[in-house]
């Protein structure tokens, strides 16, 4: 297993890997309501995408309703609980990820979301209910925000992990061992910017969105996606990135879902080469949602 900064050294392995590591896409998902929605003044401190005020708990739940129902028709869908006390707590992915037979329990930056990784009746259900066994990253000191901080490409093994405040180096290095992945790409994110997944998204490991300006150095990133996945590989603007368009997953591998939003300000451009790669976009509405600083991608964990 390597875990690199060298482009060269990353591209020389994972060009011959096949994608037989495992499925590309989940076989179902999971969702936590926003009871409580609010306002987490914590994760506004790295969050730029948060707002400032308007956060309206009815719209939000609303919104969540109506993406717990539509992704139902695509797959499984498992939805627990909010709580007040863990606003941010309808972003699970940042918490909980999953490989066949094994939970992953990450290590938030701030207290309000380090209490989520506590939540028994999350665990129990991977390790209980589905009998998955747990590693649990929670209690160690390097943040490390799974889903968020690193990208996977689930069919080839392989993740691309940006550091911020949010993912150290060593949490990075943590996060590869307990995915079991063949190779991590280290890069850093540009300033001002708090989670991969907003900028990068790996869809049914044969397409990439990627917004240049979200990344320290784009070029190594850029070219190592155009090497794997072609002309399959859209760069978005800072329009669309702004409007959580870099904030995709393909939850089946014919399409990608984003929020309406994000679907409403993809150029022409970016829509053809969407099509191009054989993924239609799926769209739900999440203005409210989108008020805490996340979008679709962000609301949904995955389970393998």
């Amino acid at each position: 297993m390597l875990i690199t900064r060298d482009p060269q050294a990353f591209l020389a392995l994972t060009r011959r890997l096949a994608p037989d590591a495992g499925p590309a896409t989940a076989r179902g998902v999971f969702l936590v309501s926003p009871d409580g929605f609010a306002r987490a003044e914590e994760s506004a401190r790295d969050n730029v995408y948060m707002a400032s005020t308007g956060f309206d708990a009815g719209e939000a739940l609303a919104e969540h309703r109506a993406l717990h129902q539509t992704l139902s028709t695509q797959l499984p869908v498992v939805a627990f609980a909010g709580d007040a006390a863990t606003p941010d707590a309808l972003f699970p992915n940042n918490v909980f990820a999953t490989v066949p037979g094994r939970v992953i329990v990450g290590r938030m930056r701030h207290a309000v979301r380090q209490r989520e990784a506590a939540r028994a009746d999350i665990r129990g259900f991977f390790t209980g209910l589905l009998g998955y066994a747990e590693t649990d990253l929670s209690s160690q000191p390097h943040p490390c925000e799974l889903t968020g901080a690193l990208v996977i490409d689930r069919a080839r093994g392989i993740g691309f992990c940006g550091l911020s405040e949010r993912c150290d180096a060593q949490g990075a290095a943590l996060m590869h061992a307990a995915f079991g992945l063949r190779a991590t790409f280290v890069f850093d994110l540009a300033p001002g910017e708090y989670h991969s997944n907003v900028v990068l998204a790996v869809l049914a490991g044969r397409a990439a969105l990627v917004c240049p300006d979200g990344l320290a150095e784009p070029a190594p990133l850029i070219a190592l996606l155009q090497a794997l996945y072609g002309r399959h590989v859209v760069l978005l603007s800072p329009a669309e990135k702004q409007a959580f368009a870099g904030n995709a997953i393909s939850i089946t591998p014919e399409a990608v879902w984003m929020s309406q939003g994000a679907a409403d300000r993809l150029e022409p451009g970016s829509q053809a080469a969407l099509r191009q790669a054989g993924l239609a976009v799926r769209s739900v509405a999440l203005p409210a949602i989108e008020a805490a600083g996340g979008s679709l991608r962000c609301c949904v964990g995955e389970i393998f």
